[in-house]
């Protein structure tokens, strides 16, 4: 998964950046590199492979600034190469991307014709040469422009040479916060990589524009039209975005799991029986639903499954389990009084949130189940279960998946009761059960055992 930063103050552009890109590199990468304003130019100094190979190459000349932008990128389009690392683009305009641009041979194509020559393999340079076609002046209005041609997933931080002051961004089903400092802001595809600088931030909606000052932040919508926004706080800290001194983030997040589990499922039980009454919904509203599909993507949708089985053995209610991506394509039956859950650790699955759209449209309830407050599917969900395992640097999912599990079985035991399929007692001896599982010892691997040789047979 790439990932994007972006600094304007009176920091060291370089040393930010640096530093925040470090804070991403659990994301996985091939390369990074940073574009920074030095002297009224863009100076852009990018590397293949492991982020200590840009410090060295930055050591030999460290661009000098107060404004600029940083990308790790984890290859899509093109090898990974120091040419196609990001940021790419010309010397009026340089940009870093996440996501997918699906139709960027079209605009290659459109471009070449203008005139334009191309020097990587990758779609980002298709947007980054597109803004510079379109730009005469107004940085806004050619990001519009631009925006009205390109079709695909994007999260974009975006320099003008004409305005060295500033940061400009924009995003579509791929996330981007733009984090509010002291005299200083920032963008980031991710809040660990600003948690060091600053907890507060704002959440930057599809197609709305950031304009990012030193002491300010602007935003408009694709008409130029102002948007004002609320400040969010992150309550993350910088303990839990850190490996706290074991080995790696895995085994961090495995030590992990009992606490995440308990922060998780405590709050929503009451006298030994579960309780998201805070969440909006009881045992007889989950009962009323006529059918219960749950849609998610990877390993959440592996819990969903979990999920499945536990909710049809106890309620005896059928559930059906689609991944995300597909859910859409099939023509879904689903319609009102039907129930929808969306599982998804982020917030923020592109595919998920389709999902959640479309059911939406066909007027079936939601129900998000994620671990970021203020996210996507958080937000246009109908009712939200938060999940409270903190950051999950490690790819492989741990503690995420287990809260995520621990909610479905909660909801079971929920709608078994509400449907009459167990009893109260049932109902409180389970939820006691769930909850003692963070006490739960964890058990050791046993020694191998021994076998006593045999003396050899005589011949």
């Amino acid at each position: 998964m790439c990932g994007i930063v972006g600094y304007v103050g009176e920091r060291d552009c370089t040393d930010v950046l640096l530093d925040s890109l470090s804070k991403l590199e659990y994301r996985g990468y091939d390369s990074a590199g940073i574009a920074v304003f030095e002297n009224g130019e863009i100076t852009v100094e990018k590397a293949k492979g492991e982020l200590k190979n840009l410090r060295e190459k930055v050591a030999e000349h460290k661009p000098k600034g107060h404004c600029g932008i940083g990308h790790t990128r984890w290859a899509t389009h093109g090898e990974p190469s120091d040419i196609n690392s990001h940021p790419h683009g010309n010397k009026r305009v340089s940009i870093v991307h996440n996501g997918i641009i699906e139709n960027y041979k079209d605009i290659k194509n459109f471009l070449i014709e203008k005139g334009y020559t191309f020097i990587s393999e990758t779609d980002t340079e298709t947007v980054a040469k597109l803004l510079d076609y379109y730009y005469e002046g107004d940085p806004v209005d050619a990001i519009i422009k631009t925006l009205k041609d390109v079709r695909g997933a994007y999260a974009l931080g975006i320099v003008f040479k004409d305005f060295p002051d500033r940061i400009f961004a924009v995003r579509k089903d791929s996330p981007l916060i733009i984090g509010a400092g002291d005299e200083e802001n920032f963008i980031a595809s991710d809040v660990p990589a600003i948690l060091k600088y600053t907890r507060n931030y704002y959440l930057l909606e599809e197609n709305e524009i950031a304009t990012i000052k030193s002491d300010r932040v602007e935003f408009c919508d694709m008409h130029k039209l102002p948007i004002k926004k609320e400040v969010q706080v992150s309550n993350l800290d910088m303990d839990a975005a850190e490996k706290g001194g074991y080995e790696h983030f895995m085994l961090k997040e495995i030590n992990e799991q009992p606490t995440a589990v308990k922060t998780t499922i405590t709050p929503r039980i009451t006298d030994s029986m579960p309780d998201f009454s805070a969440e909006g919904f009881d045992a007889a509203k989950l009962s009323s639903y006529n059918k219960i599909y749950i849609v998610a993507c990877g390993t959440a949708m592996h819990a969903g499954m979990v999920g499945k089985y536990v909710i049809e053995k106890l309620a005896r209610i059928p559930v059906i389990v689609d991944i995300a991506s597909e859910f859409r394509y099939r023509d879904p039956l689903i319609d009102k009084g039907d129930l929808v859950i969306l599982i998804s650790q982020s917030g923020e699955t592109a595919d998920t949130k389709a999902a959640l759209e479309l059911a939406k449209l066909n007027g079936a309830d939601t129900l998000a189940i994620v671990n970021v407050k203020g996210s996507s599917i958080a937000r246009a969900a109908d009712m939200v279960v938060y999940t409270h395992a903190g950051p999950e640097i490690s790819v492989a999912s741990t503690k995420a998946y287990m809260v995520q599990i621990s909610v479905m079985y909660l909801l079971a035991f929920e709608l078994a009761y509400g449907t009459g399929r167990i009893s109260k007692e049932q109902c409180e001896k389970f939820t006691k059960e769930l909850q003692n599982i963070p006490s739960v010892p964890q058990r050791r691997n046993a020694p191998a055992r021994i076998r006593p040789t045999r003396p050899p047979r005589s011949r």
